[in-house]
């Protein structure tokens, strides 16, 4: 048996099997992004490495010997085998890579706390979370699959929704020297946050209030950042249930009444067509499901 150890110059078995199938020396160099003088010059090394004439050179122009045009066949079948191990190896670590998008307030306040548990469910898949406000090229950024928080129109992605959710005022339980309001009516002596383009006005109307839409104060674009300055006590904030249920859940908000109202939007998982073929996919779908039906409704 020959000594693997003993291989000719793997780079100059490149060249040369790209000249060989070329017929030309400068197209080889085009292919390998080499100069015709480099593809020459491995060529040459590896003829006298070998002790044989791959090539006969005839001014410019090149024909292969019957001995090149053996050797490059046999290695022409090494490189092609080479090249299918390496693809197949590359195939088995995408299907234990999973790569997931959400909303940045989706993903910090609700999912990521859950991943770990994914993450132990299955152990050898690497999970990589991306938090982003703006829609997905799924193929262009190598994502597998997304949440989306909105109303279902997803042009040529496969749409799932998976819950709805609710707003509803909370309040840290320190805010105003724990002094809480106890009624609707009395928000109006509090300063009241909220995200931009989640207005106050829909819940007043369900509490029966005829209170104005505030103004002034601060506004939010995220929904965990305007969670969060309810809990460092900045005021009374209108917040989403699944945003703000673990900090509830921890202590580190009250809900205030018990008056909710259904957002327009919706929880979506999306994903293309050909990610639903996907063994990681699959998995974290059914597990994202089973989570989700975990997730307690608030009462209205």
């Amino acid at each position: 048996m020959a000594d693997f150890r003993k291989l000719p110059n793997l780079a100059a078995l490149r060249a040369f099997e790209a000249a060989a199938r070329h017929g030309n020396f400068s197209r080889a160099a085009e292919e390998i992004h080499v100069t015709h003088g480099a593809i020459s010059h491995q060529v040459r090394a590896l003829e006298e490495e070998l002790g044989v004439s791959l090539f006969a050179r005839h001014g410019k122009r090149i024909s292969i010997t019957p001995e090149g045009d053996r050797f490059a066949t046999i290695l022409r079948k090494a490189l092609t085998d080479i090249a299918a191990a390496a693809a197949a190896l590359q195939a088995d670590g995408k299907q234990k890579r999973l790569t997931v998008t959400a909303l940045p307030s989706f993903a910090a306040r609700w999912l990521s706390p859950r991943l770990g548990q994914f993450i132990e469910l299955h152990p050898d898949m690497e999970v990589m979370l991306q938090s982003s406000s703006q829609l997905t090229d799924f193929v262009r950024e190598s994502v597998d699959i997304g949440v989306r928080f909105g109303r279902g129109n997803y042009p040529g992605l496969v749409v799932e929704k998976i819950m709805d959710d609710y707003y509803y005022p909370v309040a840290s339980p320190r805010f105003n020297k724990g002094k809480l309001p106890r009624t609707p009516e009395k928000l109006a002596d509090h300063p009241l946050l909220r995200c931009e383009m989640e207005p106050w006005t829909p819940w007043f109307r369900e509490a029966g209030l005829d209170f104005l839409e505030p103004t002034g104060g601060l506004v939010f674009q995220d929904s965990s950042m305007l969670v969060r300055a309810a809990v460092e006590g900045h005021g009374i904030a209108l917040a989403r249930h699944a945003i703000a249920v673990s900090d509830i859940e921890s202590g580190e908000l009250v809900r205030l009444f018990d008056i909710a109202i259904r957002t327009p939007q919706s929880y979506y998982l999306v994903c293309p067509p050909e990610s639903l073929r996907k063994p990681q996919v699959q998995a974290f779908r059914n597990w994202l499901l089973g989570e989700v039906a975990k997730l307690a409704q608030p009462k209205a």
